[in-house]
């Protein structure tokens, strides 16, 4: 029995090339443009190299930073507690970006009272969170 008499619904797949061509075109597109980004990049580093003057000095050779120049040794104490307030804050700031997800869940129809729920106790973790940084005294500027 061959293909044919089988029926009218019966089709053979067909490759089209141009269906190939138009998927490769696309993909072109984006490598010219990253050739070309990289092409930009390489010349305009490569002119600042040949036209900055080249003038050293011991002051422009001197370390710099923030418009002070460095007295004493490279070593300076820094307190710790800086470093807690700012991994509190990226623990907190990065929390609240799952807030933004979560009010466009919570608007479709059939999630509410779930995601609901969800973020009541994902925001009693963070509280908890809060609260146990709070006991141990990491929040008091001293």
């Amino acid at each position: 029995m061959r293909h044919r008499d089988r029926g009218a619904d019966v089709r053979e797949p067909t490759v089209v090339a141009a269906d190939a061509a138009d998927y490769f075109q696309t993909y072109s597109v984006v490598g010219v443009l990253a050739v070309v980004g990289v092409l930009f990049v390489a010349v305009a580093f490569s002119a600042n190299r040949l036209l900055r003057p080249v003038v050293p000095t011991p002051e422009k050779l001197l370390t710099y930073e923030c418009g002070v120049d460095p007295v004493g040794e490279g070593w300076a104490h820094t307190q710790v507690r800086y470093y807690v307030y700012a991994f509190l804050y990226v623990i907190f700031a990065v929390d609240s970006i799952f807030l933004f997800p979560w009010a466009t869940v919570f608007a479709a129809p059939g999630y509410g009272a779930t995601t609901l729920v969800e973020m009541f106790v994902f925001l009693g973790f963070l509280a908890v969170g809060l609260l146990y940084a709070y006991k141990k005294g990491v929040l008091a500027w001293t």
